[in-house]
């Protein structure tokens, strides 16, 4: 896998009707994005990009961002020991002036002991990124795949590693062992004065061979959420039966708080229709005291909040599960399906929560509309993708937008990758094809086939609208000994600044802003920083 990270400033508004290509900033366009803000099925326009007009004048940058070119790339990312396959930007987190990366493939030792995994924290100071730490898992093992997941709070870096196999149970257990293959751990790391260390060594309460606790991990202040998609108890609800394991695959959810330092499991989270093969905790996101579990494979035919959840009729169409915690209980408020639940569509493969706000990527999602509130009824374009947007109000979840990629193509995989914060949605398309660089880039071309995308939406009064196509700063697609960049395998947005991860990017440059022309590293990875306000 090889992955980028590139950061770039460009004010939200200055967005629109701006085109920077292969070349930098230059040209200009004019931007449609819509349909009817009802969501009618008049659909919306594509995003028409005319790469032609003239060069504005004065600093092109300045002119269509509102920053200088100088200060548009801030940064690009790799690891400080690229090597070839390590994935380098598998799973992102940031938080403020701070950045996990994931190179969840890292080789173990130099003597080729593989896919043991590693993380990478930068931080940024002056608008200039460094890698802070490398860190590795305290019972490091090859094939445990640390990094699996990451999620940072502050000064809090939680880090997955989905097949770790020891049999401990609960907190600070004996990680010597290897009895339970593929059972999956979680590494709470602290940073004090800039250092970091371990702080805690977590396993499920239930801990199974195969369960994989850590494929997904949610950290807000004190309060963690672990998912184990595989883990198959056929309780129902908030601490029920962990004992069993007549439901194979249905998932749960772990939620652990912390106090004075020191971790604890809360509770344990079933689905309220827990069924084999469902997944849930495939995806997590924590805010607060609310939290959404996704699970891509339930297959209820229901429609929208709080329907039918007893059929099974519409196999892996997906559902994503909406708890909150009053008093330090956690009960179920909410069960959300699609507006078009369709069977095989994956809503729910990657979720993003910002208050009463919850982001759902469905990335098999197959109509063939464009833009926001297009048209949901067809499935003309097989694995198109789309995100469905919640919001809460006096507890009571409705759905307010359906978007779409502004340049939809069968295969793109739009929601593979979902990041919300404040009224930004980040959205990546890991296998959209274009050969465009930079921002709003021509988007008509398939020449670079699985190179990647993110598209930038913004709220403004209730009504969503598409702000940004993102690509990397040197898009590469697939090739007869490379696989595509997939820019946007990975999101993660923090007030002004978006980080991507490109875990397929090859380049073999190592720390930051290195040489990204050659493809010596095959799938390193990289990590692209973009400012998205100046």
């Amino acid at each position: 896998m090889n992955l980028r990270v590139s950061i770039l400033r460009f004010t939200k508004a200055a967005l629109v009707g701006a085109v920077i290509g292969a070349s930098g900033c230059v040209g200009s366009t004019d931007l449609l994005v819509g349909g009817d803000a009802a969501g009618g099925t008049g659909g919306a326009s594509a995003l028409e990009m005319g790469v032609g007009g003239g060069v504005p004048s004065g600093d092109a940058c300045t002119v269509a961002l509102g920053v200088t070119c100088a200060e548009f790339e801030e940064g690009y990312l790799k690891a400080s020991n690229t090597g070839w396959g390590d994935a380098f930007g598998d799973s992102v987190s940031l938080s403020g002036d701070t950045l996990a990366v994931a190179a969840g493939d890292k080789a173990l030792a130099t003597d080729g002991t593989s896919r043991g995994g590693a993380v990478y924290v930068f931080t940024r100071s002056a608008g200039v990124w460094a890698q802070q730490a490398y860190l590795k898992a305290s019972n490091a093992g090859a094939g445990d795949l640390f990094g699996t997941s990451v999620s940072l709070s502050g000064d809090t870096l939680a880090v997955g590693a989905n097949q770790e196999s020891s049999a401990a149970r609960g907190i600070n257990g004996d990680q010597s062992s290897n009895a339970a293959s593929y059972s999956g751990a979680v590494y709470l790391f602290t940073r004090s004065a800039g250092v970091w260390s371990q702080e805690a060594y977590l396993k499920a309460s239930n801990t199974d061979s195969n369960d994989y606790f850590g494929t997904s991990v949610s950290l807000s202040g004190d309060t963690l959420a672990v998912g184990a998609y595989q883990e198959s108890s056929a309780a129902t609800g908030v601490n029920g039966d962990q004992s069993s394991n007549a439901a194979s695959g249905s998932g749960a959810v772990y939620l652990f708080t912390r106090s004075a330092g020191v971790w604890s499991q809360q509770a344990y989270l079933k689905a309220s229709n827990t069924g084999a093969g469902d997944y849930f905790g495939a995806s997590v996101a924590l805010a607060g005291d609310t939290l959404a579990v996704g699970a891509h494979s339930e297959s209820s035919a229901a429609v929208g909040v709080n329907g039918d959840q007893s059929s099974n009729a519409a196999e892996a169409s997906g559902a994503v599960y909406v708890f909150t915690r009053s008093a330090g209980v956690w009960s179920q408020q909410a069960h959300l399906k699609a507006s078009n639940t369709g069977s095989r569509d994956y809503f729910g493969y990657s979720v993003s929560l910002s208050g009463d706000t919850l982001a759902v990527g469905a990335n098999y999602e197959s109509s063939a509309a464009v833009g926001v509130n297009g048209d949901q009824s067809s499935n003309a374009a097989q694995a198109r993708g789309a995100v469905y947007v919640f919001t809460r109000s006096a507890g009571v979840w409705s759905q307010q937008a359906y978007l779409k990629a502004s340049n939809t193509s069968a295969q793109d995989l739009f929601g593979t990758s979902v990041s919300l914060s404040g009224d930004t949605l980040a959205v990546g398309a890991v296998h959209e094809s274009s050969a465009a660089t930079g921002v709003n880039g021509d988007q008509s071309s398939n020449a670079a086939t699985d190179s990647g995308a993110v598209y930038v939406f913004t709220r403004s009064a209730g009504v969503w609208s598409q702000q940004a196509y993102l690509k990397a700063s040197n898009t590469d697609g697939s090739s007869a000994v490379n696989h595509g960049d997939e820019f946007g395998a990975s999101v993660s947005v923090s007030g002004d600044t978006l980080a991507v991860g490109a875990h397929y990017e090859a380049s073999a440059a190592t720390g930051i802003n290195g040489d990204q022309s050659s493809n010596a590293a095959i799938a390193s990875g990289a990590v692209y920083a973009r400012r998205i306000a100046p």
